[in-house]
């Protein structure tokens, strides 16, 4: 394989490039640590927005919402939605692709589906290396979507620069994911579908839950 060749298109911004960079990391082959060594040198510039939540809480929804007021802005958008694999055969439903078809001919847009092949943390192991090549390909926004939420999940938030947690009534998750210390994920809180019953419920929790927070942290530690 031409990795210097690859490495270049991938500069270039050629989207047929960008995909197999990531396969490439995805799949762990040995090119991939020369690719990133070339690569790495040009990321740094993006920034790396992480979109974490229960499922069926709307995560794909927003991210959709998200391409299209960056989009309005101007910018370009890499987004890598992380889906869960079956623990027998390894693969995935990628689904997330179909919630954002409105962009699948945008050229300022580029999504990719990934596997996270039992991987912990939320995300997939190639899931680091993907965003890097996003950075370098000359994205100015790289969005990542977890495929859940849970305290094995703060994995997003070293890759993350802002973390958005996704909540939504109803679920009955939300509410243990708050005992659980899981809101220490997320920068931003986003209450989904608020029409539906238990809305404004969940609504106080989450503040009783920051402002619990923040009173023990700044007793504590002196914050995050």
């Amino acid at each position: 394989m031409d990795v210097e060749g690859l490495a270049r298109d991938i500069l270039d911004g050629r989207f047929r490039a960008i995909a197999q960079g990531i396969t490439l990391v995805e799949n762990n082959l040995p090119e991939k640590e020369n690719l990133i060594r070339i690569l790495y040198p040009h990321t740094g510039r993006a920034v790396n927005l992480g979109i974490t939540g229960a499922p069926g809480s709307g995560k794909s929804s927003l991210v959709n919402r998200l391409i299209h007021l960056y989009r309005d802005g101007g910018k370009r958008v890499g987004i890598i939605a992380v889906d869960p694999s079956s623990p027998f055969t390894r693969g995935a439903i990628l689904g997330d692709r179909l919630r954002m078809q409105d962009h699948s001919r945008d050229p300022g847009v580029f999504i990719r589906s990934m596997a996270s092949r039992g991987h912990l943390g939320g995300l997939s192991s190639g899931c680091w290396d993907a965003v890097k090549i996003l950075d370098a390909a000359g994205f100015d926004t790289v969005i990542i979507e977890t495929i859940g939420v849970g305290q094995n999940e703060v994995e997003i938030m070293r890759l993350s620069d802002l973390v958005l947690l996704v909540l939504v009534p109803g679920l009955g998750d939300e509410i243990q994911a708050l005992k659980a210390g899981v809101m220490e994920i997320g920068d931003v809180y986003v209450i989904n579908k608020m029409d539906l019953e238990g809305a404004d419920r969940l609504k106080a929790e989450v503040e009783y839950a920051l402002n619990f927070g923040a009173g023990e942290t700044d007793g504590e530690s002196g914050g995050r």
